[in-house]
């Protein structure tokens, strides 16, 4: 808490930002090549921020001319492990220099709260670009046993040009768990960010250059799916992209792969997320907590968010009236200032789905035991719906809002069929107070991350990803995020004997 500013000088220093407006391609702020433009507006105030570069296919194809060119002459990737590390960690030291920027630029275009930009995405994002850097020189290649006379090596290369297809909760944070990595092996990157929050991800490019990476090997483009993204997934000079966002836009890459060069898809997508609470955990005042930080942290805008509390019908009511506690922390109002935990929506239309399905509660005629006002702005209070069946909406569908649904079980095997009801195998977390139980449910949830009495999505050294309809193709954060954005190439040497 240290590094927040108060509300009034947040105020001030947005107040004064100058904002990125173009395409980062080549080293440079370029117009569109159409020069057209869209309207990125501060989703709390209604305000108008800036008027943005409005890319078409036209963009990407210069762009990623720009990027192979980058690639093939080896400007980035010929450069000895070392001196990559090294711009690389100057590029973190801009980060950290610029921080207080660019968490009020980050709030200021996505609704987020100031205080989760400074204290949690700016920082993890400078600790996610220097984590990559400083692995360059650590991962080792291989030899193969092949006896005396051959020598086989097995060498990691840069898979090439990489498409970087970001969304729009999470703007810095997964732009690093992307760019890290890419970087890191020696690939040039195209990113697209999400039309709603695309100005974080401009000032990070140019610091990017400024810090020594070459012209053409950090291009960013804004601007729509059907404008960018698509002509993207197409492109027949792109190696590779690795997409975060919704399980149906998720679906469209692996079509254009299957139209163009059968480049290579990592997808990380949506998640419905179970917070199973056995009638053994033994401090309930902690597991409201994490729940209710799970559940609404990020306003809910969150694919590992735990949507879904599955609880002991013993302990519900005693856990409930401990969550309504917890609750009173989680003010709601102005993104920038630092005492409000919750902002708003990121768009008109979105609040529009989210409130869709407190009315869906009101049809269900479910209890909303907790919040469920929507009358500020596009704000949503956080909200307990309690009474939630299997087969309800508010159950099967990933909301991405502030909202919790309640469900009960009697018995640890419900809990767990309950817990794998859902076409998405993100994330999940048990609390219980006896081992065996939380070794058996880590084990059958099937999950790519299951947390034990705590919300979390581990830490840099962890991968994440998911099962199911959450993603498949490789793993953001950790050694293994290096493997999806290289080729592995076995080199066969006779050696005559």
């Amino acid at each position: 808490m240290a590094d927040l500013l108060s509300a009034q000088e947040y105020a001030a220093l947005a107040a004064q930002l100058t904002l990125p407006t173009q395409a980062f391609i080549d080293g440079a702020f370029q117009p569109s090549v159409s020069g057209e433009t869209f309207t990125t507006t501060n989703p709390a105030t209604d305000e108008v921020l800036a008027e943005i570069a409005a890319c078409n296919a036209a963009d990407v194809d210069r762009a990623v001319a720009c990027a192979r060119a980058a690639y093939k002459d080896g400007r980035w990737r010929n450069l000895p492990p070392s001196r990559r590390k090294s711009i690389l960690l100057k590029f973190a030291d801009l980060l950290e220099a610029n921080a207080h920027e660019l968490a009020t630029m980050e709030s200021l275009d996505s609704g987020k709260p100031i205080r989760e930009c400074q204290n949690t995405d700016v920082p993890e994002t400078i600790h996610t670009i220097r984590w990559h850097a400083e692995l360059i020189d650590k991962i080792y290649d291989a030899t193969a046993p092949v006896g005396s006379s051959a020598l086989s090596l097995v060498v990691r290369e840069p898979i090439g040009v990489v498409g970087l297809v970001l969304p729009w909760n999470f703007p810095l944070l997964m732009l690093a768990w992307k760019i890290g990595p890419s970087l890191a092996a020696g690939c040039s990157i195209v990113v697209k960010p999400a039309k709603e929050t695309t100005l974080t991800a401009l000032r990070v490019a140019q610091l990017a250059h400024e810090a020594g990476v070459p012209a053409g090997v950090f291009n960013v483009l804004p601007g729509g799916g059907k404008e960018v993204g698509e002509p993207l997934g197409l492109h027949m000079d792109v190696d590779m992209v690795s997409f975060t966002g919704s399980t149906v836009t998720g679906r469209r890459f692996l079509h254009y792969a299957a139209e163009s060069n059968l480049k290579r898809i990592v997808l990380e997508c949506g998640g419905k997320n179970p917070a199973v609470v056995l009638k053994d955990a033994d401090d309930l005042d902690a597991v409201a907590q994490h729940v209710v930080n799970g559940a609404f942290w990020n306003m809910g805008e969150n694919c590992s968010a735990s949507s879904r509390l599955i609880v002991h019908a013993d302990v519900k009511d005693a856990l409930l009236e401990r969550i309504g506690v917890q609750m009173r922390e989680w003010k709601m109002g102005d993104p920038l200032d630092p005492e409000h935990r919750i902002g708003a929506m990121v768009s008109k239309a979105h609040f529009e789905k989210v409130r869709s399905y407190l009315e869906q509660a009101q049809t269900e005629q479910l209890r909303v035991a907790y919040g469920g006002d929507t009358e500020r702005g596009i704000f949503v209070e956080p909200t307990v719906v309690d009474g939630v069946s299997a087969q309800s909406r508010l159950f099967q569908e990933e909301i991405f809002g502030p909202v919790l649904s309640v469900t009960t079980f009697k018995d640890i095997d419900e809990a767990i069929e309950l817990a794998n009801d859902s076409v998405y195998g993100l994330a999940a977390s048990v609390y219980t107070s006896k081992l065996n139980h939380a070794i058996r449910l880590s084990r059958e949830i099937r999950a790519g991350v299951v947390t034990v009495n705590c919300f979390g999505e581990g830490d840099i050294t962890t991968p994440f990803g998911g099962y199911k309809e959450s993603g498949f193709g490789g793993r953001d954060k950790s050694v293994w995020a290096h493997d999806q954005y290289t080729e592995i190439k076995t080199i066969w040497i006779d050696v005559p004997v």
